[in-house]
């Protein structure tokens, strides 16, 4: 039977439900979808792709090396954009933090998200040492 446990990251914005912010099995950090969420407030950071697509990136960050990963070790991300065409400001953003390798990927255009938000992403990173 392979373990499971579940992360709660400190610095990460708090679950808008009952879910954790990750599931650490089998060697694999499973995220819970992020959204633009100031850690703080838990309020949206902004009206823009770029800046929400930052914030959610930073939030994937801190959850993964609470899960004993990282931004390196991701290996498949799914974005959730209630506009594609942002498409584009959200890659920019992106590509920064991945700049070498970047992980597999899919992308899907939904009619809402919670909160108002324009975006959400999940992520699957590989435990570091795994």
């Amino acid at each position: 039977m392979v373990s499971r446990q579940a992360i709660h990251a400190e610095g990460a914005p708090p679950a808008l439900g009952p879910y954790s912010h990750a599931i650490v099995a089998g060697g694999l950090v499973f995220t819970s979808g992020q959204l633009g969420l100031d850690p703080l407030s838990s309020e949206l950071v902004g009206p823009d792709i770029k800046i929400q697509t930052r914030q959610v990136l930073d939030n994937l960050k801190c959850i993964l090396e609470a899960g004993g990963s990282s931004l390196e070790q991701v290996v498949r991300v799914r974005v959730y954009l209630t506009d594609l065409n942002d498409f584009a400001g959200m890659n920019e953003v992106v590509e920064s933090y991945f700049p070498h390798q970047p992980p597999a990927r899919a992308c899907v255009g939904v009619a809402s998200l919670p909160k108002g938000a324009l975006v959400e992403m999940d992520a699957i990173g590989v435990v570091s040492g795994e």
